[in-house]
C-alpha cells in the first residue's frame, strides 16, 4: 500500500470535527489549561451486529492523520469567521502553531497537551468507527461463507459517498474478502481487484455486427489463427443439439457480445448468462465460446448468475457442465467456477455457501459497505485524566459510566490458545504473567475470580509519538492476515456470527477499586 496517498486522505483535515471541540479549545485557552496533560481512550461498548467480536481498523488513516494535522490560514480564517467576534486574536495564532508532536498514541489511548487531544476527537472517531464496522462485517461474510468461497467486494455504487466507498472497499479486503470491484482502492491501497462484465455490455450487441478481426491464434506454440466466429457457430449446432435446443433459442447478439469479451479476454473469459435466459440462452451461447476457445487450448474461467434462485441455477449449470464435458471430451468444464450475485445478505450466503450449493464465487455490494444490520459501531473518546488525576464519567445511565486512569490491557489465553478473558488494569500495575493466579473482577460481576493464563499478550502497542512513527506501520495485507489468524483462534460456537458474547473484559483489583471510590464520591 502506497505511503503517499494524497486522494484518499484529502476528507481528513483538522477541520472535519464537530465545532464544539474548537468551542472548548477557546474555552481551554482561556482558562490557562491548554497545555495541561490529558489522555482519552477510544473504544467501543459492545460488538456490533449482535455477534462476538469486532476487528479494530482505521489505525494507519489516524497515524496519516496525526503526521498532517495542522491548521493552515484558511482554516484559521474560517474559525475566526464561525467564533465570536469579539474572540482574542492571540487565541487564532495559538491554533496556527498546533501539531500533534506532543500527542502519544497506543491502539486507542490518546494522550497529549488537553486542547489539541479534545481536537482529534471527532477525525479519530471518524475514522476508527466505520473502517472497524466494516472490517467486522466483512469477517461475519467470511465466516458464513467459510474459506472454500471466493468473495468479491462491489458495493461501490451503493457506499455512502466515495470516501465511505474507498473506505468499505479497503477494510472489507481487511476482513477476509478476496477482492473488490474498487479500482481507485487497488491503486491506493493495494487491494485485488477484479471485474468482468455487466449486462449493458451483452444487451449492447445485436448479432448483426462482425469483428474486425476475428481471427485468434493458439494459447501455446506456433499454430495458425482461426476464425473464432465461425467457430463458434458450429460449436453452438452441436451444444444445442446436446440440450435439447433449436438453434434459433440462444440470442444472437448474447452470443456476440460473448465472442467480443472472449476476443478481447480469451485467458479470462467468463460469460454472465442472465441477460435473457440461462438455460435458453445464456448457457449455450457460453458453451459455444467456451468450448471454440478450448479448441485453441483456452479455458474460460467461469459464469455469472445475476437474478433469479442463484441456488438452484447453480446446481443445474453444474449438472449441466458435467454432462456437457462428458459429452464433449473435455473435462475441465467440469470444474468451471460459478460466480453469483443480486442484493445478497448473511441469510442468502449462508444457503449459498451450504454443502452442494455449488456456487465458487460471490459477489456482495450493499449488505458489506452499508453494513444494514448495524449502521454504526458507536465509538466513543472519553477523558481518562488529566495532569496525572483520574477522571471518571459519572451518569444515570450505568452503562455510559467510564473507566478512569491510564490503563493497560492484556489477553489472557488458555494451554489450547483459547480466549479466557481480557484485563484492564492501571498502567503503573505490574502486568499479569503467564502461569501465575491473578484474582480480577469481570464486568458487571458481583465478586472477583481467578485465571491462571497459560500465555499474556500486551494489547496496546506504542505507535505515535512526538510527531513520529514509533515502528513500521503493516501494511494492508500483513493487516489482512493477522485479522484472520485472530479469527482463526475463535472457538466453533463463536465463528457462529448470532453468538452475544465472545469473552469477558475484567478490571485488576487496583483498577476495581479505583471505579469504587470515585463511583462513591471518595477523593483520591
Amino acid at each position: 500500500m502506497a505511503e503517499q496517498d494524497p486522494q484518499g486522505r484529502a476528507a481528513m483535515r483538522p477541520l472535519l470535527t464537530d465545532l464544539y471541540h474548537f468551542t472548548m479549545a477557546l474555552g481551554y485557552w482561556r482558562a490557562g489549561r491548554a497545555h495541561d496533560p490529558a489522555e482519552f481512550e477510544l473504544f467501543f461498548r459492545r460488538c456490533p451486529f449482535g455477534g462476538a467480536f469486532t476487528l479494530a481498523a482505521g489505525l494507519r488513516e489516524c497515524v496519516c492523520f496525526l503526521r498532517a494535522f495542522h491548521l493552515c490560514d484558511a482554516d484559521v480564517q474560517f474559525l475566526a469567521s464561525a467564533l465570536p467576534s469579539d474572540t482574542d486574536p492571540a487565541f487564532f495564532e495559538h491554533l496556527r502553531a498546533l501539531d500533534c508532536s506532543g500527542v502519544t498514541v497506543p491502539l486507542l489511548q490518546v494522550s497529549g497537551p488537553l486542547l489539541v487531544v479534545q481536537l482529534l476527537e471527532t477525525p479519530l472517531l471518524c475514522l476508527v468507527s466505520y473502517a472497524s464496522l466494516i472490517a467486522t462485517n466483512a469477517a461475519r461474510l467470511r465466516l458464513i461463507a467459510g474459506p472454500e468461497k471466493r468473495l468479491l467486494e462491489m458495493g461501490l455504487r451503493r457506499a455512502q459517498g466515495p470516501d465511505g466507498g474507498l473506505t468499505a472497499s479497503t477494510y472489507s479486503y481487511l476482513g477476509g474478502f478476496d477482492a473488490s470491484s474498487n479500482v481507485l482502492a487497488g491503486q491506493l491501497r493495494g487491494v485485488p481487484v477484479a471485474g468482468t462484465l455487466a449486462h449493458s455490455f451483452v444487451t449492447s450487441f445485436s448479432g448483426t455486427e462482425v469483428p474486425p478481426d476475428p481471427m485468434l491464434a493458439p494459447a501455446v506454440g506456433p499454430g495458425p489463427r482461426v476464425n473464432l466466429v465461425a467457430c463458434v457457430e458450429v460449436w453452438l449446432k452441436r451444444v444445442c443439439a446436446h440440450l435439447g435446443l433449436a438453434v434459433q433459442d440462444p440470442h444472437p447478439g448474447e452470443r456476440a457480445a460473448f465472442v467480443a469479451y472472449a476476443l478481447a479476454f480469451p485467458r479470462a473469459f467468463q460469460g454472465l448468462l442472465d441477460s435473457y435466459s440461462v438455460r435458453r440462452s445464456g448457457l449455450p451461447n457460453f458453451l459455444a465460446v467456451a468450448l471454440a476457445l478450448g479448441e485453441l487450448g483456452y479455458q474460460a474461467v467461469g459464469v455469472r448468475l445475476d437474478s433469479g434462485d442463484l441456488l438452484q441455477q447453480a446446481q443445474e449449470l453444474r449438472r449441466l457442465f458435467r454432462t456437457t464435458a462428458a459429452q464433449f471430451q473435455v473435462p475441465w468444464l467440469e470444474s468451471v467456477p460459478i460466480a453469483v450475485s443480486n442484493n445478497i445478505d448473511e441469510e442468502e450466503l449462508a444457503r449459498l455457501a451450504q454443502e452442494g450449493s455449488e456456487v465458487n464465487v460471490i459477489g456482495i455490494g450493499t449488505s458489506v459497505v452499508t453494513c444494514p444490520l448495524q449502521p454504526s459501531l458507536g465509538c466513543v473518546y472519553k477523558l481518562v485524566s488529566v495532569g496525572g488525576k483520574p477522571r471518571m464519567k459519572l451518569t444515570e445511565d450505568p452503562e455510559k459510566q467510564t473507566l478512569p486512569g491510564s490503563k493497560a490491557a492484556f489477553r489472557l489465553l488458555g494451554p489450547d490458545g483459547s480466549l479466557l478473558l481480557d484485563v484492564l488494569q492501571l498502567a503503573e500495575e505490574l502486568p499479569p504473567q503467564a502461569g501465575q493466579e491473578l484474582r480480577v473482577w469481570p464486568r458487571g460481576a458481583q465478586e472477583p475470580c481467578t485465571v491462571r493464563p497459560a500465555r499474556v499478550e500486551p494489547l496496546l502497542r506504542l505507535w505515535f509519538q512526538q510527531g513520529q512513527l514509533c515502528e513500521p506501520l503493516p501494511s494492508l495485507a500483513e493487516s489482512r492476515a493477522f485479522a484472520q489468524l485472530s479469527l482463526s483462534r475463535l472457538s466453533p460456537a463463536h465463528r457462529r456470527p448470532e453468538q452475544p458474547a465472545l469473552y469477558q473484559v475484567a478490571l485488576s483489583e487496583k483498577l476495581q477499586a479505583l471505579v469504587h471510590r470515585l463511583s462513591a464520591g471518595t477523593s483520591l
